[in-house]
């Protein structure tokens, strides 16, 4: 892959920014083994990887009528609208948060987060993820899918 000099300046600046504010976490220096050795020396050498995109999502469970979407319901939905989109691999997290809608009413409910990080060539990326955005939010009758957006250093 090959860069600009103008552009590569930029994305440095763009990660060492975001990895200063703490938004990339993946982007920041590992810590050293407890095995190393403790010295005024700097470890210079670079951890491996490549930069890619990381999205996470954010999907309330709570449905508008009463009720919450069930474990299986959203497995249901990432069989027929996540992983079409994703095959080679998404990561999904159940956890528990607190929102303000728009009518100003705060909701405490059980979450579900779907991370995916993918190479900056995947130019379809951005579609898909709108797409399920949409799909969720039309078939759960839902306000908002909470989208984040992060640069990541990324090995297999």
């Amino acid at each position: 892959m090959s860069f600009s000099l103008t552009t590569s300046r930029r994305t440095l600046l763009a990660v060492f920014a975001a990895a200063a504010l703490g938004l990339g976490g993946g982007v920041a220096a590992s810590a050293a083994p407890a095995s190393a050795p403790v010295s005024g020396a700097v470890d210079t050498q670079a951890s491996p990887g490549d930069l890619w995109k990381r999205t996470e999502l954010y999907f309330g469970t709570t449905k508008p009528g009463g009720g919450e979407l069930t474990d299986a319901e959203f497995t249901a939905f990432t069989d027929k609208v996540v992983t079409p989109r994703f095959p080679d691999g998404f990561t999904e997290l159940t956890g528990r948060g607190q929102w303000r809608g728009s009518a100003g009413v705060i909701s405490r409910e059980k979450s579900k987060v779907i991370i995916v990080v993918y190479p900056f060539s995947d130019h379809d990326a951005n579609r898909e993820i709108e797409e399920i955005r949409t799909a969720y939010k039309k078939a759960f009758s839902q306000e908002s899918v909470l989208r984040t957006d992060s640069v990541e250093k990324v090995s297999f």
